[in-house]
């Protein structure tokens, strides 16, 4: 497993993977490589990851909101469908969670439609607890402080 911050380097990976993402749910934004390009050329503290396994890239996942301002980052991910329920999307939000601590966030924000039932179990196991609606998602707030970088509860 190989976890990389996307970079100038990355944009036919990143397309490769939006090639195969299930969009029903996820639409942070268009998954086209003209997207891919332009988040491979993004700067500044927002972040942008791809996890790999035997060099394969076989998810997705950002922090973002930082360079708005924000001090709570959203967070996002997807894996491919041909690669989903093998724990990959549980260890990339480890992977984010550790990152946005190093970063300085105490907490973390994720939006998820109310229909997502696999998405919501992966959040509710990893203690994140529901915090209202937005734009007809229920948001969902974890304080990654109160966790190891391992992802589990502190104790």
């Amino acid at each position: 497993m190989e976890f990389r911050l996307v970079g100038p380097h990355d944009v036919e990976a990143l397309a490769d993977v939006f090639g195969d993402i299930d969009a029903t749910f996820f639409r942070p934004h268009p998954f086209t490589r003209a997207e891919a390009r332009a988040i491979a050329d993004r700067t500044g503290p927002d972040a942008y990851v791809l996890l790999f396994d035997d060099g394969r890239p076989v998810a997705y996942g950002m922090l973002r909101g930082w360079n708005e301002g924000y001090a709570t980052p959203s967070l996002g991910i997807a894996t491919r469908t041909d690669s989903q329920r093998r724990g990959f999307g549980r260890l990339l939000m480890q992977h984010l969670h550790d990152l946005a601590r190093r970063q300085g966030a105490k907490n973390v924000r994720l939006r998820v439609h109310p229909d997502n039932t696999k998405a919501r179990r992966l959040y509710e196991s990893l203690a994140y607890e529901y915090a209202g609606r937005d734009r007809g998602e229920l948001v969902m707030i974890l304080d990654v402080s109160l966790s190891d970088p391992d992802g589990d509860p502190a104790p």
